[in-house]
């Protein structure tokens, strides 16, 4: 089985996410810490992610590091940002199932 570290991005605060949920995903992928890395981005960060610059800056990284991206689709559609993620190129889907499944399977998730 793959490690596998699933960051689940759930804040406004833009300090947070970049200072500690996305350093440390992109440097687990970049370093071999974790097999798979996966950002879900998930409430309040969905509108954030589709407004703030600096924040599609440290996504596209992320994913170009070859962190997986992905963003819960009720959240998106509840911030009306559904379109914004799309063209950002993250996967919108929802979220709730997936979760489930990879907390049952022993994945590592945190969240911020």
């Amino acid at each position: 089985m793959k490690e596998k570290l699933m960051v689940v991005w759930i804040s406004r605060d833009v300090e947070k996410a970049i200072n500690m949920g996305f350093m440390y995903a992109k440097n687990s992928k970049l370093l071999g810490w974790w097999e798979e890395v996966e950002i879900v981005i998930w409430g309040p960060s969905a509108k954030i992610a589709a407004e703030n610059k600096t924040i599609q800056k440290e996504l596209k990284e992320m994913k170009e590091a070859g962190v997986n991206i992905k963003a819960c689709l009720a959240c998106a559609k509840n911030y009306g940002v559904v379109e914004k993620l799309k063209d950002l190129d993250i996967e919108v889907i929802y979220m709730g199932q997936p979760l489930t499944e990879e907390l049952k399977k022993g994945t590592s998730v945190i969240t911020i």
